[in-house]
């Protein structure tokens, strides 16, 4: 039976020198004076080159859609087989001009959580060896985390298991809620112990709060779903884990939140005395919510102000804090926020821009 060498051996032999189009990478032509290679920005703090890491990267894999041709999810497959979320040299162009040198990749619109078992077995299955195989024609540039079923705890423990040991993946990529429910509710053990067992880490990515607004609630100007319901949706996933007991449960769990980590970071310290001072709230949780943010509880440092990324360091450490830039997506990049920062040491710095994930993914 092949190996994780041998698979990886494959898959890179029939990935290199392509780029994507009907199946995803298709046969490499002659740059474009308009895709003419950009010169790679290198990252230094002081005299001394650093490496920089992003946590938060979308991407899609086009041959999902044939899987679920069939199925109430087509649309889902196949609206998002395009643009600049399907990785091609243009990916490669953008980590060269910002100065990215390792990019994580994963999928994470979660539209397969609603899957059956075995149509969700098939959709992880493309996903997980369709970016493996990216990221093995890519080694020093990317690595990948598997966005697992969550609807069927057991499998995605076991689809986990498989990505880590046999594909090279780094961790895993979750949502917030699995079709409303928590993901502190004790049937998503599973999942978090063999996340704990495996010692990977677990990013999660929010999809516009659909479990927590109304329909309608978030329409009109200012795309609150993303402006206040991303935020929103990560607030009440971190807080429930800590509530409800799961990181406790889990001691050896570490969870990095995109966006800095919703609201949560911004008004901790409502949420820090809650068990101390309601006599309903019901806590679950052995220690303050703040102590969580420095040993299990990571997040990225998309805060887009001095001021933000300042307080996001005092609540959380900088060992807890960590690069992304949400790429494709058009947001402000923090690299140079970081660099400039006159309250962090470069020490700090380096930690923030590709240390700690350098530790924690292993790179």
């Amino acid at each position: 039976m092949p190996n994780r060498r041998d698979f990886l051996r494959t898959v890179a032999s029939a990935t290199a020198g392509m780029l994507v189009a009907r199946d995803g990478f298709a046969e490499a032509v002659p740059a474009s004076p308009q895709e003419a290679p950009v010169k790679r920005r290198e990252v230094s703090i002081g005299s001394r080159r650093i490496k920089v890491i992003d946590i938060h990267a979308h991407c899609v894999v086009p041959e999902v859609a044939d899987v679920v041709k069939d199925t109430k999810f087509a649309a889902n497959a196949s609206g998002r087989a395009r643009g600049p979320q399907i990785l091609g040299p243009e990916r490669l162009r953008t980590l060269d001009a910002r100065g990215i040198d390792v990019q994580v990749l994963d999928i994470n619109a979660f539209w397969w959580y609603g899957a059956d078992r075995e149509l969700a077995r098939e959709i992880v299955k493309v996903h997980d060896e369709h970016l493996a195989a990216w990221c093995a024609a890519h080694p020093d540039r990317f690595v990948a985390l598997s966005s697992v079923a969550l609807q069927h705890p057991d499998l995605a423990a076991e689809q986990l298991e498989h990505a880590v040991k046999q594909l090279g993946m780094r961790g895993a990529a979750v949502g917030g809620h699995v079709e409303g429910e928590s993901l502190s509710s004790p049937r998503f053990d599973p999942f978090w112990a063999k996340a704990q067992e495996l010692g990977v880490l677990v990013f999660m990515h929010p999809n516009n709060a659909e479990n927590l607004v109304r329909e309608g609630g978030l329409k009109g100007n200012g795309d609150l779903g993303n402006i206040i319901g991303n935020p929103l949706e990560t607030t009440l996933f971190l807080t429930k884990m800590i509530f409800d007991g799961t990181l406790d449960k889990f001691p050896g769990l570490k969870i990095c939140a995109a966006h800095a980590g919703g609201y949560l970071p911004s008004y901790l310290g409502r949420t820090d005395v809650a068990c101390d001072t309601r006599a309903n709230a019901n806590c679950a949780n052995k220690k303050h919510p703040s102590e969580y943010f420095k040993q299990q509880i990571l997040a990225d440092c998309m805060a887009f102000s001095d001021e933000g990324l300042r307080h996001l360091v005092a609540v959380l450490g900088p060992g807890q804090v960590v690069f992304g830039t949400d790429t494709p997506f058009n947001w402000p990049d923090s690299l140079d926020m970081v660099l400039q920062a006159k309250y962090l040491s470069d020490a700090e710095k380096e930690a923030i821009l590709g240390g700690n994930l350098t530790k924690l993914l292993r790179i």
